[in-house]
């Protein structure tokens, strides 16, 4: 049984919930495998030719910039074709497809920029609005508390406005700003002390992250790709571009590195790929810090698109309701999460996977990854076939003006990693067989609490709201009322003819 789309609370109009849905599992893959035993003479010629060809790549994306909106099939035909002469028609178009996509990449972030300023201008101005001291509501932040905060947000919101006009007419205009190598390195060239590093070494990471070793695949083609080929037994060449042809140990212009390659993850996968000749992109980097060279084959898999649980087929709701499912609540620090057999029914205690998202990216990336794989374990051991988690989005919550001085519940919510744990989840369940049920977030913290967290209390086990919410969860990815039954029947006996059932009940 579903809940209503909306009703009457307490004289509240609840809005309306959506209907929860089958998140798309990942489109793509990527494995990684290190360059072992690589000689001298193999990264003497990965630099140059790294080098080479990502002078080539900074130039084009220059050019790519400079066309802006009036970018076409022909100027990007005549980009392609002053390339070719200086690297091959493949290496070429690998290049230009690359600098369309930090193109458009550079435009997505600008439009999510020109949002989050246009979302702080709006709620500057509506708390500016409001006299001195005005409580806010639930839905909208009150006025602020003294003159001096007035003052300052009032300069804050010209500031806003200013960065708000440019950023539009940049967006207007199509310029985008890009820095190839990264902003963050390049500002750390001002602050080598800090970052423990000296120029030279910055030097050396800077130029390694503006090198370009990355070829698309193409189906048809030898082993699934003209330009970087790896054959089944992990042997790997390169195509070297024209200027560079004197350097090739192999015919056709080849270079054949001495290291091979064996990718122990999805290995048997990428090798039936480059048997039947099917597209696989690669990239070679280099990790300047540890001295290794790594090599990343990548491939995608065919669009699949989310599947509403209300039209998808029988046997698809029997298989993921079969045997039950687990609600997972999110949260900053850790991940609340209950099993739930398929009548609604919650089994044994709840469980808890934490993660510390402070520190470096790379240290908060581990923790989620470690997170999501205990909590897929369980739910192998548990031999559920979906995970239900809330559709959670705070894009519009984030912003410093909403909340004001309430910097911890800001730090709160930006420390919910929503976009990062969707795709890690999804990504990372499609790998052991597991399906992820997304719901909509509506009022399942509130209700969980109300009708879960006391019932589900005992003497030596301590409910949480964030457990009640994920019992919540889970009841609402099955399609049953969060609500544990309805109201009892009439008590009278003349009335007693006409109580019906309570459909709410759990089985």
């Amino acid at each position: 049984m579903t809940e209503p789309a909306g009703k009457q609370l307490a004289g509240k109009q609840l809005r309306a919930i959506e209907v929860p849905f089958v998140a798309a599992g990942p489109s793509g893959v990527a494995i990684r495998d290190r360059l072992k035993a690589l000689t001298p003479d193999d990264e003497q010629v990965l630099r140059v030719v790294g080098g080479h060809l990502g002078s080539l790549a900074a130039r084009d994306l220059k050019r790519r910039c400079a066309d802006g909106l009036a970018h076409s099939s022909q100027t990007w035909a005549a980009r392609k074709r002053d390339l070719t002469g200086q690297s091959s028609s493949r290496w070429a178009g690998s290049i230009t497809k690359a600098s369309h996509d930090q193109w458009a990449l550079a435009r997505r972030g600008q439009l999510a920029c020109i949002q989050s300023l246009e979302a702080g201008v709006r709620t500057l101005q509506h708390r500016l609005s409001l006299p001195l001291g005005e409580k806010g509501s639930k839905r909208a932040p009150g006025g602020y508390r003294t003159r001096h905060e007035w003052f300052a947000k009032s300069r804050r919101l010209a500031a806003l406005t200013n960065r708000l006009e440019r950023e539009r007419a940049d967006f207007t205009a199509g310029v985008v700003h890009v820095v190839r190598g990264g902003k963050r390195l390049l500002g750390t060239r001002h602050h080598l002390d800090e970052a423990k590093l000296t120029e030279q070494q910055w030097r050396e990471r800077w130029e390694t992250e503006r090198w370009f070793l990355a070829a698309d695949g193409e189906s048809g083609k030898r082993h699934g790709n003209e330009t970087i080929r790896v054959t089944p037994d992990g042997k790997v060449s390169i195509k070297l571009p024209a200027p560079l042809a004197h350097l090739a140990n192999s015919t056709h212009g080849r270079y054949v590195l001495t290291a091979r390659v064996t990718f122990a993850h999805r290995g048997a996968e990428w090798r039936d790929r480059v048997t039947a000749n099917q597209a696989v992109a690669y990239r070679i980097h280099h990790d300047v810090q540890r001295g290794r060279w790594y090599l990343t084959a990548s491939w995608q898999h065919p669009a699949v698109q989310a599947i509403p649980l209300e039209t998808a087929p029988q046997p698809v709701l029997e298989t993921l309701r079969a045997n039950g499912m687990i609600g997972v609540d999110t949260n900053a620090g850790h991940f609340a999460a209950y099993r739930l057999d398929r009548h609604g029914n919650p089994i044994g205690s709840p469980r808890r996977f934490t993660y510390d998202l402070t520190g470096r990216a790379t240290h908060r990336d581990a923790q989620l990854r470690h997170a999501i794989t205990r909590l897929l374990h369980w739910a192998q051991q548990s031999g559920v076939a979906a995970i239900a988690i809330e559709d959670l989005d705070f894009a519009a919550d984030k912003t410093r003006e909403k909340h004001g001085h309430r910097k911890r519940f800001r730090q709160l919510i930006s420390g919910i990693p929503t976009g990062k744990l969707k795709a890690r989840l999804v990504s990372m369940a499609a790998g052991v067989g597991v399906s992820i049920v997304a719901v909509d977030p509506a009022y399942t913290s509130q209700w969980g609490a109300q009708h879960w967290q006391q019932p589900m209390a005992a003497p030596r086990r301590t409910l949480t709201r964030h457990d009640a919410a994920s019992i919540a969860i889970a009841r609402r990815a099955l399609g049953h009322p969060i609500r544990r039954r309805t109201a009892p029947p009439p008590r009278r006996p003349e009335r007693s003819s006409r109580a019906s059932d309570r459909p709410g009940r759990t089985r």
